[in-house]
């Protein structure tokens, strides 16, 4: 073998070093190395390999390694490895009324369905990326700017995809790179087996995927069964909040069923409606004719 060539082994290495440089560059993940105590290998005496013999002014006999039968293995004994052991990173937090519902709050790399309330979810975007993540909400034609940042939602880190076309498990590969959650509406209808991609991708990258539709193999699946709103009178007053019930499922741990009654936006009070007030300048209604 020539001096100098690189094994299978050690172009491995030199591609596990360069993947760990480039995410702690990018921040995209937590990674710490760990490598094996390497174990001296046995020195290989020097043979000489017989030749012909040569013509009288011929090159001599030459010194030469005898060459594996095997290439070696990365992290085999006597040759040091380093391994990537990516750090789980913690949840991202929930608004405080669904705690009792999401106690570990929204685990990364896994997927969340939330059916039957838009304010519910733009509710769970905007306390998730409170701390500085980034979100997205892909073909939910329904949501808009304006209920967003009434919600919580930071607009400067926040992308609204309505209509993604042809290209939507592209755009949604893209965003779970780059994004801490994103948000898959009925307007982002995927294959089966682009599914299955994304949600692999999902799990590698350490995002969070809200699905507003049944999305198969979900962690959790919050339900809004009822609602009702309130501030509205007779004929009078507007649309101030919203009670709700929100039924949980799924697996694991959520795999107990539960329920909850909330009021949206949280933080919203319970308006009374005015009472009436008795008009006495009002003569009283007569007869006639």
């Amino acid at each position: 073998m020539a001096v100098g060539t690189l094994t299978q082994a050690d172009r491995a290495a030199i591609a596990r070093a360069a993947l760990e440089r480039a995410e702690q560059r990018t921040g995209a993940r937590s990674v710490r190395t760990h490598t094996r105590p390497a174990v001296a290998p046995a020195p290989v005496p020097l043979t000489v390999v017989p030749e012909p013999a040569p013509e009288p002014d011929g090159p001599p006999a030459r010194p030469v390694r005898p060459a594996p039968d095997d290439p070696p293995v990365a992290g085999s004994q006597g040759e040091p490895a380093t391994a990537l052991l990516v750090a789980e990173r913690p949840p991202l937090p929930v608004p405080p009324p669904l705690a009792p519902l999401l106690p570990d709050g929204l685990r990364r790399g896994a997927a969340t369905v939330v059916t039957g309330s838009t304010s519910l979810v733009l509710a769970l975007v905007a306390a998730a990326c409170a701390g500085g993540g980034w979100s997205a909400v892909v073909g939910q034609p329904s949501v808009g700017l304006l209920a967003a940042a009434q919600a919580g939602v930071a607009l400067d880190r926040f992308a609204l995809v309505p209509e993604p076309g042809p290209q939507t498990a592209h755009v949604l590969a893209a965003l779970v790179d780059g994004l801490d959650v994103v948000v898959v509406g009925p307007g982002a209808a995927l294959p089966e087996a682009d599914r299955r991609r994304l949600t692999a991708r999902v799990r590698d990258r350490g995002a969070v995927l809200l699905s507003t539709v049944p999305w198969p193999g979900a962690q959790v699946v919050l339900t809004v069964e009822h609602s009702r709103w309130t501030g509205v009178g007779t004929g009078d007053g507007r649309l101030r909040a919203q009670q709700v019930r929100v039924a949980r499922t799924g697996r694991s741990g959520a795999g107990v069923p539960a329920g909850l009654d909330l009021t949206l936006p949280f933080g919203a009070q319970h308006p009374q409606p005015p009472a009436p007030v008795a008009d006495e300048t009002r003569s009283p209604l007569r007869l006639v004719g």
